[in-house]
């Protein structure tokens, strides 16, 4: 998949994905790093399921793929603020609440901080 177009939702883009079904099939993880890959271009990429920390609180299920925390370091965060870095990770993620994700914890950051 290539970048996101100016006002385009990643969740609009998921859902008109010919690939949908390839993606469909991997594992949250794995998509959400995939994601992230393919619009960031990230230079460090750290995404752990924290599941297993949350077992029987809200939004736990089965399986894990639930919880999940990142640290990435990208220059798409160069001159943003916190507020809008987590909201550009929730926008190109938007799909992975679909998936099930109910919870994401950001650590984002640009080369040199």
């Amino acid at each position: 998949m290539s970048g996101l177009r100016p006002g385009a939702k990643a969740s609009a883009l998921f859902a008109a994905d010919p690939f949908k079904k390839v993606y469909q099939s991997m594992t949250l993880t794995a998509w959400i790093t995939e994601e992230l890959t393919q619009r960031l271009h990230p230079a460090e990429l750290t995404v752990t399921d924290e599941s297993q920390q949350h077992f029987g609180h809200a939004g736990w299920r089965e399986g894990g793929e639930t919880h999940f925390r990142l640290y990435i370091v990208s220059e798409a965060f160069i001159g943003k603020s916190r507020v809008e870095r987590h909201r550009l990770v929730n926008e190109v993620l938007s799909g992975a609440f679909a998936r099930g994700l109910h919870a994401l914890a950001i650590q984002a950051k640009a080369p040199g901080e």
